[in-house]
Order: C-alpha cells, then structure tokens, then sequence
C-alpha cells in the first residue's frame, strides 16, 4: 500500500456559545481548523485534524499545517501509511518539533491502519479499557452568578466533571471558584483552569484562599517550574497540562511527583503515536490521565475518544466532546455521546469520514 494523495482543508467552526473565554484576556468566536486527507493506491484513504484554541495557543496556529505539508508531502508520498512508526520518523526527520502540525498526518495513518486491519483504532492502541469515558464540560469565563446557572445546564445534560475557566483577575477568581465549587453533588469534580495566566503569588493567594474546598488546580501559571513551586506550597490537588510539552518534561512530571493529573491533548504531543507512549508512561508512574485536544470537530473527537477507550479506567480522568462545541463539521459521524460519557467508534479506523460538503474545496493537494 502506498500513498498516492494528500489533500488540507481549511474549516471555519463557530462557537456554539458565542464567545469562549479562557486565561488572562483570551477569548475566541471562531476556531480555525485543519483536515488531512491521505489517499492510497489500495482505495483506502485516512483523516486528521488540527484545531488551535485561538491563534496564539500553545505557540499553535492554523497555518501550521499548511507549512508542514509543503516540507513533508513529498517524503511522505509513496510510503505505506500502515508503517505509523516509520511515518513518524519520516516527519520528525522532515522538521524538529510542531507536534500539533504533524498531529493530522500522524492520526490519518492510523485512521487507515485500522481500515486497512479491520480493526478500530481503541482495539490499535492497546484494546477498550475504558466502555464510555466520563466527559467534562467547560464553564467559560463569566461572572460567578451567570457561571453558577452553567454550572446547573451542563448537569442537566448529563456533565458531572466541570472546568472552571479562571486565569484573569486572581481576586476575581478567587469569588468564582467559592461561587461554583460548593455547588458540587457528590462524585462530581472541578477543575479550575488558569491556562497558565497567574503569577506565582497570585496563584498562592488562590489557592490560600480556597483551600478549604475540594477542587484540581490546573496549569497554575506559564512554565513547569512555576507550577512546581506552587505545587509545593498549597495542598490542593494539581493538574498540569500546557507544560507537559514534550517527554522530558513528562518525566520531570513523574520524578517530582508534580501533579496529581496530567493532560494530554493529541496535537500538543504530536499525534496519536506519541501520546499513546505519554499515556503509557504516565499510567505506569500512577499518574492519570486526561484525553483531549486544543479544539476540533468529529475528527478530533473520535481521535480523542479512541485514546480514551485504551486508557485503563481507573487511570482517566475524563474526555470531552469537542465536536459538540461548534455549530459546523468537519466529519461524519461524530462520536456518540450519551448521559456525560463519549463512547469510541467501533467502525474499522478513527470511525468517522470527512465531510467533504462541510470542508468545501482543498486549500493544497499533494499527489504522485
């Protein structure tokens, strides 16, 4: 089997909210996402995707994609897609670094791994471990009393894990963690997410302030260092995401026992590959896990889905339904989701195809 055509898509996906607001002054209306079509001289063709949350996260911009194509397509062209590991290294060797841009063609070539096996990619990665993984939903940034009507919505739809968006004003946050977290039922969690936008002080006056209620810190501030010297100093349970950038770090993670979750998401570890191997190491250290992605559509989700289904259950924490933040598409079908779980496809591959009426004409096609 061979690779006969790469074709990128660009898709516009409108926030099915409005505005989606998160960290210090950041908010987003419109996500810009990239699609990966690989075609094979077998009839077999594969899907990706990337979707940066705003053009300036994690270093991540939509554009991305598009760059990496004009250096990697030709290498890749006439490879078996089957051959994942290989694909890999074709691509590292292509360019150091932007995972998040390699993300799309490394999670095609297990789309079509699995098509051409028979098998869905959860059965690739290690079997289903996990029968429906627990969802969380994000309350984006708004005053404490219209977050704590959020709060009530997303429990009515089944949500029992819920990301309060925080990392603006610290003072500020401090009232909308004491406003949302005590509404908690019991079983359910919260996570208040700086993404990164406090000090070190500002953080410790956080955390000294709620430290008698029962939540996850997340991705304190910018850089590991700083969130290990908050982890060290509050004994509130701390969940690290950003950072954890590449393996190093991960094992920085592990050695100073530094959180207590760890968030993958796909495309900051650079597909599907790599963050199975992230998922191993932290799973064998202890450490749970975390399955998302930065932004997307039904492509992403299923993506995200399949990884969470190979976790061992009582190493996730959660998933998300990303696919159900937007008002557009970029595949079909999505991943099913039922009473605040998401459920990966059984369907041979990722179980999703592009939706090519949605995507609309390619913005570059790279072909034998």
């Amino acid at each position: 089997m061979k690779i006969t055509k790469i074709s990128v898509y660009k898709k516009a996906l409108p926030y099915v909210d409005g505005v989606y607001r998160w960290g210090r002054g950041n908010a987003i209306r419109v996500a810009m996402s990239s699609v990966v079509v690989i075609d094979t001289d077998a009839g077999i063709s594969g899907c990706g995707e990337f979707c940066p949350c705003g053009e300036n996260y994690m270093v991540a911009h939509s554009e991305g994609v598009e760059a990496l194509a004009r250096l990697v397509a030709p290498a890749l062209l006439g490879e078996d897609p089957r051959q994942v590991g290989k694909i890999e290294k074709i691509m590292d060797h292509a360019i150091q670094g932007h995972g998040y841009a390699k993300t799309p063609f490394d999670n095609a070539c297990w789309d079509i791994l699995g098509k051409a096996t028979e098998q869905p990619v959860w059965m690739l990665l290690g079997g289903k471990l996990t029968d429906g993984a627990p969802m969380y939903r994000v309350a984006p940034q708004n005053d404490p009393e219209e977050m704590t009507k959020e709060l009530d919505r997303l429990r009515a739809r089944g949500y029992r894990q819920f990301q309060v968006k925080v990392g603006a004003d610290w003072a500020t946050d401090i009232e909308r963690i004491k406003a949302t977290v005590p509404l908690l039922n019991p079983g359910e969690k919260a996570f208040a997410d700086a993404n990164q936008g406090w000090r070190v002080d500002e953080a410790l006056r956080v955390a000294r302030a709620t430290k008698h209620l029962d939540y996850f810190m997340e991705q304190p501030c910018h850089t590991y260092e700083e969130c290990l010297q908050v982890r060290r100093r509050v004994d509130i349970p701390m969940k690290l995401d950003e950072c954890v950038d590449s393996f190093k770090v991960a094992q920085q993670v592990v050695n100073d026992r530094a959180a207590e979750v760890v968030c993958l998401k796909i495309s900051k570890q650079g597909g599907l590959s790599k963050s199975r191997r992230f998922r191993d190491y932290f799973v064998d250290h202890g450490i749970p896990v975390v399955s998302e992605d930065t932004w997307g559509g039904e492509i992403v989700s299923a993506a995200v889905a399949h990884l969470a289904a190979s976790t061992p259950q009582d190493m996730l924490i959660n998933s998300t339904d990303l696919h159900l933040y937007n008002t557009a598409s970029t595949g079909k079908p999505g991943p099913h989701t039922e009473n605040g779980k998401i459920f990966a496809p059984d369907a041979p591959g990722l179980g999703v195809e592009p939706d090519f009426e949605s995507l609309g004409a390619p913005v570059a096609v790279y072909q034998i």
